[in-house]
């Protein structure tokens, strides 16, 4: 899925885009490691994520089969593995007091939890600081209102 017209959502751990796409020779190691299948063949044969298939677990696979540089491990162990942040946009089931808790409940960081109002549906809030960008919460919005947002990027993307 396009980023409407920014770069696409690249492998955890991926180098700068653009060195990525000076690096990365689109050989396809990435893909084939990647347990969850979450990396798929973008544009000019170079991978990108597909978190509508689900959310990365983190587990190195795809850097571990990269041979070129393009992903490399993190140099520190509090290293992100990207700079991707889920956003919850306004249509959100629980905003429009509809029960609905399925980002939350696949958020194994808790970085999205509900909060009950009084004679209201509980609200989502989302912590930035806790969000691991995994894209678990993405997958499973039945109406698509968590997006996900590089923050080197200026605007909000969908994945």
């Amino acid at each position: 899925m396009p980023n409407s017209g920014s770069s696409p959502f690249r492998p955890p751990w991926s180098v700068p885009e653009i060195d990525f796409i000076d690096l990365c020779d689109g050989c396809g190691h990435c893909i084939t490691a990647c347990p969850d299948k979450l990396i798929v063949v973008g544009r000019g044969k170079l991978p990108r994520m597909d978190f509508s298939r689900g959310g990365c677990d983190f587990c190195m696979a795809c850097v571990s089969a990269c041979k070129t540089g393009a992903l490399v491990e993190a140099v520190q162990s509090d290293q992100l593995p990207w700079k991707i942040k889920a956003l919850i946009q306004p249509g959100c089931l629980s905003l429009q007091a509809v029960i609905c808790r399925s980002c939350g409940e696949v958020c194994d960081e808790r970085a999205i939890r509900f909060t009950p109002e009084p004679g209201g549906v509980a609200r989502p809030s989302l912590s930035t600081d806790s969000c691991t960008g995994c894209g678990a919460c993405f997958s499973v919005c039945p109406i698509q209102a968590v997006t996900l947002s590089s923050t080197n990027e200026p605007r909000n993307q969908a994945a």
